[in-house]
């Protein structure tokens, strides 16, 4: 069984036991949340408009953390402008307990 689910504006397809990192979300490590499913599948699939009703996936956190470096550059030719910026994006991660629905 299976679920696509919705969090921090994108959609991941999700089994139960299976490890995603998120956009970071405002909660302890241990907590549980529960994600809105867009779809479920398996032996019988359900699609929502927009999510299906009576239908949850329910997560661990895990922790939260940082993503690999991002390098910005900008440079203009001739005017000796250059310009060097890093960016790491935060993170949350999840473990997938279970699927109900």
């Amino acid at each position: 069984m299976f679920a696509i689910v919705k969090t921090g504006g994108k959609q991941y397809r999700v089994e139960p036991g299976a490890k995603l990192r998120v956009e970071k979300l405002d909660l302890e490590p241990g907590a549980t949340v529960e994600l809105p499913v867009l779809l479920v599948g398996g032996e019988k699939t359900a699609v929502g408009a927009p999510f299906v009703e009576g239908a949850k996936v329910v997560a661990e956190v895990l922790g939260h953390g940082k993503g690999k470096k991002v390098v910005i550059s900008k440079f203009k030719a001739k005017v000796q402008y250059r310009r060097k910026r890093g960016h790491r994006q935060p993170y949350t991660e999840l473990i997938v307990k279970e699927i109900q629905g």
